[in-house]
């Protein structure tokens, strides 16, 4: 296998885990530089002196960060082409009110302003059949309009292309021969719903370049160094070759999250873990997904630059995207979320986060507003000395921050608890929301902040077992490493289902060989505005239609009397992948190791204890013990509250049962 390396770049910290011949070597973090990632990363490389790279796999939040207008990312001027009447769909949008008594609320700024939005006078009906051609001389005029205007790249997305793009083939084909950029709805979105579609296609354009050229620089910089090439981490759960990347970049929004769920999967696999919740909380937010016999959770839109408001998404706040996403729910509450006062005197934490520069308060590098970090180093969470030899947290600047905000013990306590309902409203949005019980689930708990919050959170929730991986701050990146390659194709309104299916199966095993597929369909009772995504083992109508039916019930509680459309269909196609081993804990002979003479001063429920302290390292697989208990490591510490008791599992895992639950 080589040496295979693996980076997740995140918010605060960019994760890279290095293994060797299927066996993972080494494992460390470096401070994201957000300007130019790709740089810290080569830079962090070299000076670690590896061999030749056989495989890069690579994690990225660069489509999210261009979006959110991070200095350093700049959007292109990117040129609309619509059927006539229709160039205002991006303004017009869905006319949804997020904050309905919000007088001062403004949409987002539209990403293609009026100057660069053209028109096509041509018309395709829904069913495909053409009304109206576009005129040559038309053609003609309108890609000499889009020259004269200083377009970088083009989105072109004509009414009703999903069931006829010929159209936009034509007008796509006399663009491209100019050398400009341009993406076409039909090969980037062929679903119904124009606004949706445009502004699909409209992000799509827009990140293609950035991505594009981070991506080169990115490769160039990596085969100076041995490695052949790139491969990307995309927001379905799956590897991504860079052609197909920079081609769709709308694929990458989500891919950070995605390869920590991927994992977490993994982890359920070797383990036989039959359901469990994925908890990711690292320095900037927290994640929640589902792992269901092995497999995630799917969904198909997402707002990219949209506001979260208790781990939804608010409808109109950003720019729709639809794509394959990984089903989550995402929180601003990580480890680095600032813990500030309103107006009221009422303790708030998040949604800002101190980052990598300048980090908690306690980091001693020039921040003042203290961080969920900060609060957990004054409540004994986690040690001064960092694991690992990586530093020293200052205590004395996390108290003094947190007294501007009132008695500092009460004011992080407050932090924790406010942090811990968050994240355990993500989990009821992708549990109970979805229909599923979460006391019958195993919590995952993984990010560098995830373990010390996953107990407290699981008792809120009725869980009563909680599972922390080895190298937990280093979860994502390992995911990278046992992820397989995956792609997908799509089709809206099929006429027979079981032909269309079976013809883009065709389709991909011709271009793949001999991959495993997943069915997937987007179901809705007719007259309905939205779609409930399920899997699919027949493609058969009437197996296809009582799925949807039982899956109704599961969300929603109910049925309706009317007949089911099938709207959109996709297959994908997983191709596996030579995998690393999963990291195990080697055998440990020794007792386990304490740190300190008395451990440390734990504050539990307003009361100082005094709380056993372990070096994760040195606990074989027979080890037990009650909380309170802390368990040290590089990147991390878990908290085993009182009420819970800690055992270790044969891959080194930390499993924590409730002895009670709240």
């Amino acid at each position: 296998m080589g040496l295979d390396v693996a980076v997740d770049i995140g918010g605060t910290f960019t994760d890279i885990v290095v293994c060797r011949d299927g066996r993972i070597e080494k494992a460390w973090k470096v401070s994201t530089a957000p300007v130019a990632p790709e740089r810290a990363v080569v830079e962090a490389l070299r000076e670690a002196r590896l061999p030749p790279i056989s495989n890069f796999l690579h994690a990225t939040t660069i489509a999210t960060n261009a979006i959110l207008g991070q200095k350093g990312l700049e959007l292109p001027k990117v040129a609309l082409i619509a059927t006539k009447g229709f160039s205002d769909i991006i303004e017009v949008a869905r006319q949804n009110r997020p904050s309905l008594y919000e007088l001062e609320f403004s949409k987002p700024k539209p990403l293609v302003p009026r100057g660069l939005r053209f028109e096509v006078d041509e018309r395709v009906n829904f069913e495909g059949d053409v009304l109206k051609r576009p005129a040559d001389a038309q053609l003609r005029r309108l890609v000499s309009s889009i020259r004269r205007s200083g377009a970088e790249c083009a989105a072109v997305c004509l009414l009703h292309s999903y069931s006829n793009p010929s159209h936009e083939i034509a007008v796509g084909r006399r663009l491209r021969a100019t050398g400009l950029e341009t993406c076409l709805s039909y090969e980037v979105d062929p679903e119904p719903g124009e606004y949706e579609r445009t502004s699909t296609t409209v992000v799509n354009a827009a990140l293609t370049p950035v991505v594009s050229t981070y991506l080169k620089r990115l490769g160039s910089s990596l085969r100076k160094m041995g490695a052949p090439g790139v491969a990307v981490m995309s927001s379905s759960g799956g590897l991504t070759t860079v052609e197909e990347a920079g081609a769709k970049p709308i694929n990458l929004i989500e891919s950070g999250p995605a390869a920590g769920l991927i994992a977490a999967a993994e982890l359920c696999s070797q383990l036989k873990i039959g359901k469990a919740i994925s908890f990711d909380m690292g320095g900037t937010t927290a994640k929640a997904g589902v792992v269901i016999d092995g497999e995630v959770g799917l969904t198909a839109e997402y707002e990219v630059g949209g506001r979260i408001h208790h781990g939804r998404i608010v409808k109109g706040t950003g720019y729709p995207v639809r794509s394959t996403f990984v089903d989550l729910a995402e929180v601003s509450s990580g480890g680095g979320s600032i813990v500030w006062k309103d107006g009221g005197g009422g303790i708030n934490v998040g949604p800002l986060s101190a980052g990598a520069e300048p980090g908690p308060v306690a980091y001693g590098r020039g921040g003042s507003d203290p961080t969920v970090t900060d609060a957990n180093l004054v409540l004994g969470v986690i040690s001064e000395i960092m694991p690992g030899g990586r530093g020293v947290l200052r205590r004395d600047l996390a108290t003094r921050a947190f007294s501007r905000l009132g008695e500092p013990t009460e004011v992080a306590q407050t932090a924790l608890k406010i942090a811990q309902l968050e994240a355990a409203r993500a989990i009821r949005m992708v549990t109970v929301e979805r229909g599923l019980d979460p006391s019958e689930f195993t919590l995952i708990a993984f990010g560098g902040a995830g373990p010390q919050l996953a107990a407290n959170m699981a008792s809120e929730l009725g869980v009563r077992r909680v599972l922390v991986p080895p190298s937990p701050g280093l979860f994502s990146a390992i995911g990278l490493l046992v992820s397989d390659w995956r792609y997908e194709l799509k089709s809206s309104y099929p006429r027979n289902l079981a032909s269309e299916f079976r013809r883009m199966e065709a389709r991909l095993r011709g271009r793949l060989g001999s991959p495993r597929f997943i069915r997937y369909a987007d179901c809705r009772y007719s007259g309905q505005g939205s779609a409930v995504t399920i899997r699919l083992d027949s493609c058969e109508t009437p197996q296809v239609e009582e799925e949807f039916i039982r899956a109704h019930r599961r969300i929603f509680g109910f049925t309706i009397d009317a007949s089911v459309q099938v709207q959109t269909i996709r297959v994908m196609a997983v191709v596996r992948r030579a995998k690393a081993a999963w990291p195990s804990q080697p055998p440990v002979e020794a007792a386990p190791q304490k740190l300190g003479n008395t451990g440390r001063n734990l504050m539990v429920d307003g009361n100082w204890v005094d709380a056993k302290v372990y070096q994760r390292g040195s606990l074989a697989t027979s080890f037990e013990t009650d909380g309170p208990a802390l368990v040290d490591e590089d990147g991390s510490t878990t908290l085993v509250p009182p009420g819970w008791r800690m055992s270790i599992g044969r891959l080194g895992d930390i499993r924590m049962e409730a002895k009670q639950t709240r």
